[in-house]
């Protein structure tokens, strides 16, 4: 029988990468990867490695390979795909999820890993496609559960090590620095990765070969031909793997309601080489995602060509520019950053500053320009502000709100998309087309994205000729299997939420959420009494608080009124002799709750407090 071990964090080379990759414990793996012996790992090629994934001691006609979203689906973020053959498992992507607006006080949402756990005898590691928050937020809690070897290219390591810093348990973590090339093996199942381009460097798809059959991932993807760094995405390993024969394919559906190319990012450096000029002798501020690094480092190089300096505003950012420099995904001369505190020794004429908030984000660095509460920076008319960021859904009204706060301060903000001040790193419905035929998969299943996206993806397969039969769409917690006898929906495991709230973790839930809700909709009337235990007698109260409910001074008759009610029922339950404390608790909640809403069409939370001496 195949000895296990052998299958578990085994790492292959079929070409010569540019990093090497090894599993290191408490040491950066990035900085490791250059310190690994190549003449030491063996370098198969991709055909052996394929021959021995098919012809393994699994290989039947009866296996299949399941796949389990735990997250990505009928949602933007917290992306996570548990995929399991036999009786090994992988997991591709570890995200989080930004909470809703109905989510009060909550940080960050988690996937469940509850089918995780029930299954981790099974985990063989963790597979990043690239080093986005919704793809590798949720690795630091991940770990703190599973400690299992993570594998992914240079940045995705890099910017992983930053969060377990950050969490105090990068010095047992098993991270894995891997490239495009590179072959993991995982048990029973192999996962080749393949460069893409995206909205940050170093993004892969995978190849996942498995004894049931091959299966494709793109990742978040576009088809960019004169990206600013790193190859154009692999197309040929894309169609020379789907002329062997791929059972599934899997693809980013962010823009798939969106026709034709997503645009080029070297577009967007021209646009601020225009701007830049229209900007004269005014300072510049420009706001983006952090982890675009492909559009700071066009900052910085037309910062050279106006011989301007640069500056960074916004944890994130600060973060994000030091780490790319570090590993050399940015390339900055020396000198041309400086610190927000030297900008005041500065004229404005010469002055970049590049900053978090492109979403208007109420903490974020550009919010607080707006709001007058930045320490380094005061806004006024001689700033000339380029929002390089396209609303995110839901965003829209924060986004106007700081530009008509920027505005009103007397700056002139560009953000008009005339100016193709911004391009997305998702996959437009021609690029989605071109990755259909190449790949010529069985089986569709579009993922990333909210019902409307996936089903815009599924209408591009059909579109192609696809059954539609062989084109689904599913749901968190759905199970797909597939085999050589087609593919089957099997019933759905637990999936959903997890709520981290500060330092809490899964201890904010539903019924928290409900409760902080009423109380920002409808405030809280807290009510205080005290009972004489021997001769069962009111002794003092009822007293009422209020917040967030009326303004007291304003309502005294109100407030009158519930506390002659409460007095009446607190009486009527003491004259039965009910002494306990749940049963008081529930006739006041009952009764004020409808006395309160009939006055005032408002249903505040009610809280007895019942004291006995």
């Amino acid at each position: 029988m195949e000895d296990k071990k052998d299958n578990i964090g085994g790492l292959y080379k079929p070409n010569k990468p540019k990093d090497g990759a090894k599993n290191m414990q408490g040491r950066s793996a990035v900085k490791a990867a250059a310190l690994t012996s190549r003449a030491a790992i063996k370098r198969p090629s991709k055909a052996s490695i394929a021959g021995r994934v098919f012809k393994n001691r699994y290989h039947s006609s009866n296996v299949s390979v399941k796949l389990v979203h735990l997250g990505g689906l009928n949602e933007i973020g917290k992306n996570m795909i548990c995929v399991e053959c036999c009786k090994d498992m992988f997991i591709i992507d570890c995200g989080m999820g930004f909470p809703d607006t109905d989510m009060l006080g909550v940080d960050v949402v988690l996937p469940d890993y509850s089918y995780v756990e029930s299954n981790v005898e099974k985990l063989r590691g963790v597979v990043i496609t690239h080093g986005h928050e919704d793809h590798i937020g949720g690795v630091p809690f991940f770990l703190k559960r599973f400690n299992v070897p993570v594998y992914g290219t240079r940045l995705t390591i890099g910017l992983i090590e930053e969060k377990l810093k950050e969490h105090g348990i990068l010095r047992n973590a098993k991270l894995n620095v891997c490239a495009a090339g590179q072959i993991i093996k995982l048990g029973c199942m192999s996962v080749e990765m393949i460069n893409v381009n995206h909205s940050i460097p170093d993004a892969v798809g995978f190849a996942i070969y498995t004894p049931a059959g091959v299966i494709v991932h793109t990742g978040d993807f576009k088809i960019d031909y004169t990206p600013i760094d790193g190859p154009v995405i692999d197309l040929a390993r894309f169609a020379e793997i789907g002329r062997k024969g791929v059972m599934l394919l899997m693809t980013d559906s962010t823009n798939a309601e969106k026709p034709g190319h997503t645009i080029s990012e070297r577009q967007v450096g021209e646009s601020f080489q225009k701007l830049f000029s229209k900007a004269q002798n005014r300072r510049i501020i420009i706001a983006s995602f952090s982890s675009n690094i492909h559009r700071i480092q066009q900052v910085i190089d037309n910062a050279m060509k106006y011989e301007r300096y640069v500056a960074v505003s916004g944890r994130s950012m600060e973060n994000i520019v030091a780490k790319a420099i570090e590993l050399g995904y940015l390339k900055v001369p020396d000198g041309i950053i400086v610190s927000m505190d030297a900008l005041s020794k500065l004229p404005k004429e010469k002055i970049i500053i590049i900053t978090t908030g492109s979403q208007g984000e109420q903490m974020s660095a550009l919010s607080r320009m707006a709001n007058g509460m930045h320490k380094s920076v005061v806004i006024d008319g001689e700033d000339f502000i380029i929002i390089s960021a396209s609303p995110i859904p839901g965003n829209e009204k924060l986004v106007s709100r700081v530009i008509n706060n920027l505005m009103r301060l007397g700056a002139q903000v560009i953000y008009e998309k005339a100016y193709e001040i911004h391009t997305s790193g998702h996959a437009c419905q021609n690029d989605i087309k071109t990755m259909l035929v190449l790949v010529k998969p069985k089986y569709y299943m579009p993922v990333h994205g909210e019902y409307r996206h996936l089903k815009a993806n599924a209408d591009i397969a059909i579109s192609l000729g696809m059954p539609e039969k062989n084109v689904i769409i599913r749901d968190i917690g759905n199970v797909v299997e597939l085999s050589s006898r087609g593919i089957q929906l099997k019933e759905s495991v637990t999936a959903g939420c997890v709520f981290v709230d500060g330092l809490g973790v899964g201890d904010v839930g539903s019924v928290v959420l409900r409760d902080r809700k009423v109380l920002s909709q409808d405030g809280i009337i807290i009510i205080t009494f005290v009972v004489d235990a021997n001769s069962n007698q009111i002794i003092g109260g009822p007293n009422l608080i209020s917040r967030g409910f009326v303004y007291v001074k304003e309502s005294e008759a109100l407030l009158s009124d519930i506390r002659n009610l409460v007095r009446k029922i607190l009486i009527k339950q003491l004259e039965k002799n009910v002494r306990d404390y749940t049963t008081f608790k529930t006739k006041i909640k009952d009764e004020l709750s409808g006395f309160v809403f009939k006055k005032t069409h408002r249903s505040p939370m009610i809280l007895p407090i019942m004291m006995e001496v």
